[in-house]
């Protein structure tokens, strides 16, 4: 861990490349601290918890691993908000998760996590307004546009995970269907992090074969069900809470995902929760669309050419997101 004197000389530098403050020790907040260190994405973690035993137990925890000759060694400690003054990238994973035996459906979660990470972000924004920021608490698309609304944060730098782990899902799914690696999988699903989402089927492909000719050139019993797809990608993270008590590991994987692509530079495109800006004539809600990720955030949001269908699901979306961004708005009063 950093010696108190070197804590003090961070306070006064600028932003930090390679600086990560995970908000949040729980499960999901432990998962994005280990995936990060297994993954030899940065230099310096830090984790801030209001109960801070909690976050020193995340962090002796993983700060062991850096002894093993497949780890960098990584400074990992506990911190406080002071330590977003120059953070490269904050996650956000604080605030109650669905839970078994409860709803599944994570916009429940909007009256309780409003208030809690509206208390963050005026801690955050007292330090910054240069971090990138990664929101994981739920409901992430109306979280991610009120306090972006709220805190006038710069839309290119707070997006949310979105449905990055919903298309992996759904990547997934369709390559093993179709017999090939999932990564040969391009398909996106777009709009909420929840039961809105949607795939726009004409821009599905592998390789360049279209969806609809994946029953020939891939010798299919049966042409690809769409309806099945999309229905499977929605129920499979809270068919892995009821079975399992939550989810951690792909989301952490998601998250870091983003991270990577920041430090690296990568100028990736994945569907990523971002404030929209007039894209498809939609300014007043946050929702996936396809984005090019860079060390400075959202390079550009992309706009898939959406067949009729696409665009139905589109408005769809858009209404029931508008309708929860006003009921957080309310709690707000923004």
């Amino acid at each position: 861990m950093m010696t108190p004197d070197i804590q003090e000389d961070r306070k006064h530098m600028g932003v930090t490349y390679g600086k990560l403050v995970i908000i949040g020790a729980g499960k999901v907040g432990d998962a994005v601290l280990n995936s990060a260190m297994r993954m030899n994405l940065l230099d310096d973690i830090v984790v801030v918890n209001r109960n801070r035993d909690k976050a020193l137990g995340a962090v002796l925890d993983a700060s062991h691993t850096t002894a093993f000759e497949y780890s960098t060694n990584a400074s990992v400690r506990v911190g406080s908000y002071d330590d977003c003054r120059d953070a490269h990238i904050i996650v956000i994973t604080a605030g109650p998760s669905i839970v078994p035996g409860g709803s599944q459906d994570r916009n429940t979660l909007l009256e309780a996590n409003v208030p809690i990470i509206d208390g963050i972000f005026e801690k955050i924004t007292h330090f910054t307004r240069d971090a990138i920021i990664i929101m994981i608490s739920n409901p992430l698309d109306v979280l991610t546009y009120v306090m972006a609304k709220k805190y006038h944060y710069p839309v290119g730098k707070i997006f949310g995970t979105g449905t990055l782990l919903d298309t992996a899902r759904f990547n997934r799914m369709l390559g093993d269907l179709c017999g090939v690696d999932a990564k040969n999988v391009t398909g996106f699903v777009l709009g909420e992090h929840g039961q809105t989402s949607f795939i726009p089927w004409n821009t599905v492909n592998i390789v360049g074969v279209p969806i609809d000719e994946m029953e020939k050139k891939f010798g299919l019993m049966q042409a690809p069900d769409k309806a099945k797809l999309l229905h499977d990608t929605k129920v499979i993270g809270p068919s892995i809470v009821q079975l399992k008590g939550y989810t951690s590991a792909g989301v952490a994987n998601a998250a870091c995902r983003l991270i990577g692509a920041i430090v690296r530079n990568e100028h990736s495109v994945v569907p990523i929760s971002t404030v929209m800006t007039g894209q498809y004539g939609i300014d007043d809600v946050a929702m996936s669309l396809p984005c090019v990720i860079g060390k400075d955030g959202i390079e550009q949001t992309i706009e898939l050419t959406l067949d009729e269908e696409g665009k139905k699901d589109l408005e769809t979306c858009h209404t029931h997101l508008r309708e929860l961004c006003a009921e957080a708005e309310k709690i707000l009063n923004i």
